[in-house]
């Protein structure tokens, strides 16, 4: 952004690469793709399962966490890359964390369901 814009037309640029984000996350990333996917499938999947509007928006928001957090961990390896294909301890932590944060998150995602559908 450019400095200094502010109102609307921050807003507005924000919007747009955000937009770029996910068009660049869709092009790239793989596990995004497959995220994506699943995000759709499975909030459809909601719409049939015998839960009540509070529990289906926890479902469908703990896939929402995934997909937010493999964003972050496409820009943090986007990043370590950019630096360069060099093994640097350093590198390899950071992409080794961002991946277990996207695990993470699948675990919760898996607690979430099986609290909702079965406790």
């Amino acid at each position: 952004m450019k400095p200094g814009e502010t109102g609307l037309k921050r807003v507005f640029d924000a919007t747009i690469y955000s937009i770029q984000g996910l068009k660049a996350a869709w092009k790239y990333e793989e596990a995004f793709r497959m995220e994506i996917v699943l995000l759709v499938l499975l909030t459809a999947l909601t719409f049939f399962l015998p839960v009540n509007k509070f529990e289906q928006l926890a479902m469908i928001a703990s896939l929402f966490m995934v997909v937010i957090v493999e964003l972050l961990n496409s820009a943090v390896e986007a990043v370590v890359d950019r630096i360069g294909s060099d093994y640097h301890e350093l590198s390899g932590r950071a992409k080794d964390i961002g991946s277990a944060a996207v695990f993470v998150s699948m675990i919760f995602v898996g607690i979430t369901w099986f609290v909702v559908l079965f406790v």
